[in-house]
């Protein structure tokens, strides 16, 4: 290689290195700061409330996020914690709330809000995975997949055990009552499918299971009903009379007695795959 080549090889590098230099400058230059780094964590903290005072849920949980990654230990990671999750709550992200509900818990046992967070991450479960279709396609949540609502049923149940005498352990009572309908619907749906199907045997059980395990629920007088229409499919005619005598005394009302109950969807509305079995 001659001397002149040399040299116009290493200008050519030099003029490259300067050329990726200038452009990553004028990247660093134009590339936005993060507002909320480097901020004291008391002005964090406002920035924060003040946006959820707005309804800004989101961005809110975004800055307590930052604060907690800045300043993880101290009065105000405490209540930011809290404050995040209730933020994610409310803007819909349960999963994360959950999380960020378990990590408080986790870190501060003994705190003295440790009750809202537990009725907290009650309300965030009964929520969770059920918003979009419930709303956009009024799903029977009986219906659904029970592993949420029992999370929330355990959450709700540890409250008013723990700590009986809380602001919220009144509230609570009322949500599991609530749950606990769901579970005897979910229980009801189910058998009212297999009698449907001519599964007499499984609908009887069903209907036991549900009296046995949510007594007094409100379909406690449905599964009477199907007990009772599955004992007759069944030919077990004295045990479908004593069912029949039972409902008759708790609910002579009851549509059963009548012969018109159950109430089957039409063939349309099986055919919609957003559509229960049974409403």
């Amino acid at each position: 290689m001659t001397q002149r080549s040399a040299l116009l090889r290493t200008l050519l590098l030099l003029a490259l290195a300067l050329a990726v230099t200038g452009c990553a400058g004028l990247k660093n230059r134009f590339k936005d700061k993060d507002k909320n780094e480097g901020v004291p964590v008391g002005a964090l903290y406002d920035r924060a409330h003040e946006m959820m005072e707005h309804g800004s849920w989101s961005s809110a949980s975004e800055v307590f996020g930052r604060l907690i990654a800045q300043y993880p230990y101290g009065p105000f990671t405490e209540q930011a914690l809290m404050e995040q999750a209730y933020a994610q709550y409310k803007s819909g992200k349960y999963e994360d709330a959950i999380s960020t509900i378990d990590r408080f818990i986790r870190t501060y046992p003994t705190h003295k809000n440790i009750a809202y967070l537990y009725y907290l991450r009650g309300i965030s479960n009964m929520a969770r995975n059920t918003v979009f279709l419930a709303r956009a396609f009024k799903l029977d949540a009986s219906t659904r997949d029970l592993q949420a609502p029992l999370q929330a049923y355990d959450d709700f149940n540890t409250l008013i055990t723990r700590y009986p005498n809380s602001r919220y352990a009144g509230d609570a009572r009322q949500r599991m009552v609530f749950l606990r309908d769901q579970f005897a619907r979910f229980e009801l749906n189910t058998g009212l499918y297999y009698l449907r199907r001519d599964a007499w045997v499984s609908a009887a059980d069903r209907a036991i299971y549900l009296l046995e395990t949510y007594p007094q629920s409100a379909y406690q007088n449905d599964a009477v009903a199907l007990l009772a229409e599955a004992y007759t499919r069944m030919g077990e005619k004295t045990l479908a009379a004593d069912a029949r005598r039972v409902l008759e005394q708790n609910d002579p009302q009851h549509p059963w007695l009548a012969g018109n109950w159950p109430k089957y969807p039409s063939v349309l509305k099986r055919m919609n795959p957003f559509s229960p079995d049974v409403r």
